[in-house]
């Protein structure tokens, strides 16, 4: 059983799911590949995964890094759970590119090289954004790509972490 409960950020509606535990998704209202990991069946509850999880997002929208990491349980391939492992590992603040998490993902195979577009399409499918960070993923040039939530979303996310990029809007 799936069981979801509801969040309204500064930047609109956030669904959080869960399989009773830990949280498995956190997504903003309407963000791609919502309908594909929300799925069929669910319950609203209270549970101590999503208290959690509402917890660290009050902080985070704040204004200031929450300092821990709620339970989270990833149900994805493990090419996904590896990038999503590195996206965890992104400090508040800071970014990487894909370029970056390709490289590490090559040198922990022992292979020459990664490539950055594959890593991009497990970065657009991350299920619980903010938490595992994939607004801090930029292009090689700094500027932002891609996000499920939109780019607005994206750079507003950045900016409430204070962090500069290369804006492309321009």
């Amino acid at each position: 059983m799936k069981y979801l409960t509801h969040y309204d950020s500064p930047l609109g509606g956030i669904t959080l799911g869960s399989d009773g535990t830990s949280l498995t998704m956190l997504m903003f209202d309407g963000e791609n590949y919502y309908a594909e990991i929300l799925g069929r069946e669910y319950e609203t509850k209270d549970l101590p995964a999503f208290a959690k999880a509402k917890e660290w997002l009050d902080i985070y929208f704040s204004g200031r890094d929450p300092g821990f990491t709620p339970p989270l349980a990833l149900h994805t391939t493990p090419f996904r759970q590896t990038v999503c492992e590195i996206m965890l590992t992104i400090p508040y603040g800071k970014t990487m590119t894909y370029g970056q998490i390709a490289k590490i993902i090559a040198e922990r195979r022992g292979i020459e090289r990664m490539s950055a577009q594959a890593v991009g399409g497990a970065v657009g499918h991350n299920p619980i954004s903010l938490i595992i960070p994939c607004h801090r993923v930029i292009g090689s040039d700094g500027s932002l790509t891609g996000y499920g939530g939109g780019l607005d979303k994206k750079a507003a996310l950045l900016k409430l972490e204070g962090i500069d990029y290369k804006d492309t809007a321009k």
